[in-house]
């Protein structure tokens, strides 16, 4: 049975090896993400005390959230007898656990995985303050030393919903991880919060752009207008 044309150009373009010179500029652009999470870790520890002390009086329950999220997917950069060739599951790239103030009521562990709306009745109040202001993601500055994530970058998705987003997109949506995914990025900055299939297709519309240009020019632009978002309390 003969493979599709996308299908074709997927595998083409996964075949395609880093010159050298697109290499020392990942590198270049890891050492700066590390350097900006140190400084954020160090600028903002009394702030991320407050929170924390915050979300223990307004609610009871942990005061950090954690999950399971799809990361970078490398098997790209390796040779055929790779481990990672050879997952029991695939999920379209590495899986990591992320980290951030928890902002809902806790529950049994056992809920499935579904996208938070903006209105979700499980949002505790401090919840949504700290959702508008973004102020429940610093704790992934961690996950950038880590090596997870980048600042900037395609947002992490949760396993099972990127399952059925990759299905539902196409391999278009597998290749948003062809890149370490951020605490922000351009489609969060750009467009509102994931209502619908629709607003996921536009979000990675935004993503593939990102990927195919990026610089620390960019990254510039994302992170000051991802200050704006947060000081006016429009987070998404």
């Amino acid at each position: 049975m003969s493979s599709s044309p996308l299908s074709l150009r997927y595998k083409a373009r996964n075949m395609v090896q880093e010159c050298p010179q697109q290499r020392r500029s990942e590198k270049a652009i890891r050492v700066i993400n590390v350097v900006v999470a140190v400084v954020g870790i160090l600028l903002t520890l009394p702030l991320m005390f407050m929170v924390a002390v915050a979300i223990k009086m307004s609610s009871p329950g942990p005061i950090m959230f954690s999950q399971s999220r799809v990361g970078v997917d490398r098997r790209r950069d390796r040779g055929p007898k790779s481990k990672d060739q050879r997952r029991r599951k695939d999920w379209g790239g590495k899986l990591f656990t992320i980290y951030k103030f928890r902002t809902m009521r806790p529950d049994d562990g056992k809920a499935s995985q579904v996208w938070a709306t903006q209105d979700d009745p499980r949002i505790t109040l401090i919840g949504k303050f700290l959702r508008a202001t973004r102020l429940d993601e610093l704790p992934q500055f961690f996950n950038v030393l880590l090596g997870d994530m980048n600042i900037v970058g395609p947002r992490p998705e949760q396993p099972d919903i990127f399952v059925n987003l990759g299905k539902e997109l196409g391999w278009q949506y597998r290749d948003r991880q062809r890149v370490l995914p951020g605490i922000t990025g351009l489609a969060q900055v750009k467009w509102r919060y994931d209502a619908s299939i629709d607003d996921v297709r536009q979000k990675l519309k935004y993503d593939l752009f990102y990927i195919e240009n990026m610089s620390l020019r960019l990254d510039a632009k994302i992170l000051l207008q991802t200050i704006r978002t947060a000081l006016s309390g429009g987070g998404r």
